[in-house]
């Protein structure tokens, strides 16, 4: 589905940074683009900026993790362009950072609620429009390169990344019927201004277990002024989405660490020769399984 021209792109996050990149990116390809974003004043702004180029543009306030506001969304998606998007972008996200042993609920609850709440109710929401279209369509979804392993400092959102993995590569298989593909991204360091995402917390969220005042928010500000630029980022990204690629990570310098993490893993898989048998066993019972449920839903049964 690469002919983009007339079809309608929906970001989340899409007032700033990676987001916005998308934005640029994809209207330049010839998409009619929906701006998602809780920040009336930054939604205004890029819409601006977009329609200054010539693009055809409509800006909708929303919090990710609100499930009624999603649907209203969606609802006025489909009254100002005659149909659900094409192309969803799941790509609003928070960061905090603090000692996982300080971490509060409210810690959890946020973090969580935002980069893995908000990722699902972007996708129970359109999903089934988008089936229901029957136009295809593609699904890009942003999670992390700090998805792929724990961290002391960043360990609710790195957990809330590696669950949004996990989801998307189930989504793509579900999905490829439909012809509705299917992508993570997982950058690394972007120029953004998630440093400022602390500001956007809700108040019934406040009680944290990690330091957060300016001098903070400024060094990450630091760090992240030497990321990938997200227009950049959105012209790598739309490369590997044509091509088919599941994970999109546009980074080279990471290849080491992942080669390394994964080996770990895949070292720690007990050799065949200790237990041959019930190893069959089991693989056996699994095929057999996965047999019956194919056959179940064949019928039009599902059955757990």
């Amino acid at each position: 589905m690469f002919d983009y021209k007339g079809k309608v792109a929906f970001i989340t996050g899409g007032a700033s940074g990676a987001g916005f990149g998308q934005a640029v990116v994809f209207a330049e390809a010839g998409c009619k683009i929906v701006i998602a974003d809780v920040r009336p004043a930054a939604i205004s702004e890029a819409t601006a900026k977009l329609r200054a180029r010539g693009v055809e543009v409509h800006g909708i306030q929303l919090d990710v993790t609100d499930r009624a506001a999603y649907a209203r969304a969606a609802d006025e998606v489909e009254r100002v362009f005659g149909k659900p998007p094409e192309l969803l972008f799941n790509t609003a996200g928070v960061n905090a950072f603090g000692p996982v042993e300080k971490s509060t609920y409210d810690d959890f609850d946020w973090l969580m609620g935002v980069n893995f709440g908000g990722v699902v109710n972007g996708m129970v929401t359109f999903v089934p429009r988008m089936i229901a279209a029957g136009r295809g369509g593609y699904i890009l979804t942003t999670s992390s390169m700090g998805g792929f392993s724990g961290s002391a400092a960043a360990s609710i959102y790195s957990a809330a990344k590696a669950a949004v993995i996990n989801l998307m590569e189930s989504y793509r298989i579900a999905l490829a019927k439909y012809q509705i593909a299917v992508s993570v991204l997982c950058p690394a360091n972007i120029r953004t201004n998630i440093a400022e995402a602390t500001r956007l917390r809700p108040a019934h969220l406040g009680n944290t277990g990690y330091i957060v005042n300016e001098d903070v928010i400024e060094s990450l500000r630091r760090i992240h002024a030497h990321g990938l630029d997200p227009v950049e980022l959105a012209r790598r990204t739309k490369e590997a989405m044509e091509a088919g690629q599941l994970y999109i990570i546009p980074y080279p310098e990471e290849k080491d660490a992942l080669t390394k993490h994964f080996k770990q893993i895949v070292d720690s898989v007990m050799p065949m020769e200790a237990d041959p048998e019930g190893a069959r066993k089991r693989s056996e019972a699994l095929q057999n399984w996965f047999k019956e449920r194919q056959s179940l839903m064949s019928k039009g049964k599902n059955d757990p």
